[in-house]
């Protein structure tokens, strides 16, 4: 199992601050339609019911931005990935197709507002810290290319940077040979319901990924 730590540069912009770890094995799969329903109709109460500029004040989205800017980042420009699920939701634009790990993870995130890391756990070299990105710090982030970290919290291995609230690295992305997942829920906000939302991404695991949590 993988261990993580939290640094003193996080923890003084952030004392609150809690997370949820889950190592699983799992079985990744290309698309799932049982889970695309539940994205699709979470997707259209959500956006019928939230107005855009109410999403930077939703709860666990609200507490990220808030250390971006302690931390010296803007969080419009480099927005956490909770925060824009939820825009692209609501400006009607769909989210995209990827893989159901990746989707599951996502719903998850839209659902919750927290910013989660997935990663392939068997790409990630010893136990992961959180700090703080530095200045030129190489990240390449998912489908984006090069990312300024500098001020952005960041898990990182004995490599490098894997995961910060806007983007994940390429390096331990998951993919659909991907049997070893690690899940990171960041909760900026505290403790409370994060045990909930943990339980309910495990739940959604077992039913569409076939988790095995031993």
């Amino acid at each position: 199992m993988i261990e993580i730590n939290v640094s003193n540069e996080i923890k003084s912009v952030c004392p609150e601050f809690a997370f949820s770890a889950v190592q699983c094995r799992v079985k990744n799969s290309l698309y799932n339609e049982e889970l695309w329903r539940a994205i699709k109709e979470f997707s259209k109460k959500f956006a019928s019911e939230t107005a855009l500029n109410q999403i930077n004040k939703l709860p666990n989205i609200v507490e990220t931005r808030e250390v971006y800017k302690k931390l010296g980042k803007d969080p419009n420009r480099y927005r956490p990935s909770g925060e824009a699920l939820c825009r692209r939701v609501v400006r009607g634009i769909p989210l995209y197709q990827i893989s159901t790990l990746v989707d599951l993870i996502n719903l998850v995130s839209l659902q919750s507002g927290y910013s989660i890391g997935g990663f392939d756990a068997d790409k990630i070299e010893g136990n992961l810290t959180l700090g703080v990105g530095k200045a030129g710090e190489k990240f390449e982030a998912i489908g984006r290319g090069l990312l300024n970290i500098e001020g952005l919290p960041v898990y990182r291995d004995n490599i490098g940077g894997i995961g910060t609230p806007t983007s994940d690295e390429e390096r331990t992305k998951i993919s659909l040979e991907t049997t070893n997942l690690l899940m990171i829920i960041n909760g900026y906000s505290g403790e409370k319901g994060l045990a909930e939302v943990t339980e309910y991404a495990k739940e959604l695991l077992a039913l569409f990924c076939d988790a095995d949590f031993e």
